[in-house]
């Protein structure tokens, strides 16, 4: 059986990130929640999102951020470990977190039983 980090995760380098993939990633309520949450507390593990939604959703949801370039995932042991790609995606579209983020108060809020990685 393959171990998670079996193969590499993806993420776009910084010239490669694209305004509507990135806009399409941030469309869904269950994404936007896991970026305010992270813009809130960086560094969380997967663990600790959603318990509203199976898993294997959750990790399409994780999949589908990464590969827009929103956020950066690694591995610490058994753990994914999930940060904001704030500082990339400032210098290649400045202000469109900030943006993000304000827009989303009243839609959203944080996950509250993020675990910590630390």
């Amino acid at each position: 059986m393959a171990s998670r980090t079996s193969s590499p995760l993806v993420h776009p380098d910084m010239n490669g990130l694209d305004l509507f993939k990135i806009m399409s990633a941030l469309a869904d309520e269950t994404r936007l929640t896991i970026v305010v949450t992270l813009a809130a507390s960086p560094g969380l593990a997967c663990s600790g999102f959603a318990r509203d939604v199976t898993p294997s959703v959750l990790t399409r949801h994780f999949r589908v951020l990464r590969e827009a370039g929103v956020i950066r995932q690694h591995d610490v042991g058994t753990r994914r470990i999930n940060t904001l790609r704030k500082e990339e995606l400032d210098h290649r579209f400045p202000g469109l977190i900030d943006l993000v983020l304000k827009e989303s108060i009243g839609r959203v809020a944080p996950y509250t039983t993020a675990d910590r990685a630390c």
